[in-house]
């Protein structure tokens, strides 16, 4: 059965359906367009985590260092260039990497939400929360080395 047989009688163009579902060779897999809670979620991949709680636990937490590492690819400045240096293009190259490995996290993070799993949503927020306050506040290294502002 095509999808487009199912239009309505206006010339629609997409199946009017109270739940859009996508056809995969003849299974109907029911995709989400609210908000739920449960472990039975696909995030990122068909069928991953699956129906295990553990797994599912598993995949929250590789969201979360995901949201964590995004954040530290933010703030960090591993490639330090040299005004004048004789590396400035290989210093650019590896910036230019290093953006682009942020980028792709940050899309695997904001896909993983579109699963709008309340677990995956929550704790991607916090991961990128805590990998700020981490990393963007520099409040724990500064603390750690002495470097309190407050004192004169």
């Amino acid at each position: 059965m095509n999808m487009l047989s199912t239009a309505t009688a206006k010339g629609d163009s997409w199946p009017y359906n109270s739940t859009v579902a996508t056809m995969v060779g003849r299974r109907r897999i029911p995709i989400q367009r609210t908000f739920y809670w449960g472990h039975k979620v696909d995030i990122l991949f068909g069928c991953w985590p699956g129906d295990s709680a553990s797994m599912y636990a598993v995949a929250l937490v590789l969201v979360f260092l995901m949201a964590v590492l995004v954040e530290w690819l933010s703030f960090t400045n591993i490639v330090k260039l040299k005004p004048g240096g004789s590396n400035d293009v290989v210093g650019g190259l590896l910036k230019t990497g290093l953006y682009g490995v942020r980028s792709g996290l940050s899309y695997m993070v904001m896909l993983a939400v579109m699963s709008f799993n309340g677990g995956v949503f929550v704790v991607a927020i916090c991961g990128h929360v805590i990998g700020f306050f981490i990393f963007g506040t520099r409040a724990i290294m500064k603390n750690a080395a002495g470097l309190d502002s407050s004192k004169p």
